[in-house]
């Protein structure tokens, strides 16, 4: 079990694969190398964001519906109130770029050295439908 104290703090994204519960492919969900942090604050509140460090550049000044739709696909941001259940943090979303995502979030937790491990969240990939498993992996700065 993660004691509360050493989850407070930023940290940094290393990876974050996804596995479809129906084929069992996995796949990394923001490309190989994605840019993301979450952060957990003593106060109870905690914040994500991750992007593909790939994403498609706008041809404009102010992206296209088409372009949109893309850059909407390869970001992830929220914030929520979040409580620590066991091996579980419970992230209670209270804004998301995907307001499917305003709920709470369930999701099993563990270190593995240095390395925060969160595996094991079951949930609907927001681009394609799909049933997935997720496992995000995270150094604290």
């Amino acid at each position: 079990m993660l004691d509360r104290a050493a989850l407070l703090g930023t940290w940094r994204m290393i990876s974050w694969t996804r596995t479809v519960v129906a084929t069992g492919e996995v796949s990394d969900a923001m490309g190989t190398d994605p840019i993301g942090y979450i952060a957990y604050h003593a106060d109870g509140r905690m914040m994500a964001f991750v992007t593909n460090r790939r994403r498609p550049r706008p041809n404009g000044k102010a992206p296209n519906d088409n372009e949109k739709a893309a850059l909407f696909d390869t970001m992830l941001a929220y914030t929520a109130a979040y409580t620590l259940e066991g091996d579980k943090v419970i992230h209670h979303v209270e804004a998301a770029w995907n307001p499917t995502w305003e709920r709470p979030l369930i999701r099993p937790l563990h270190m593995e050295g240095d390395i925060l491990v969160i595996s094991d969240a079951p949930g609907t990939d927001p681009v394609t439908g799909e049933d997935v498993i997720y496992r995000l992996e995270f150094r604290k700065l």
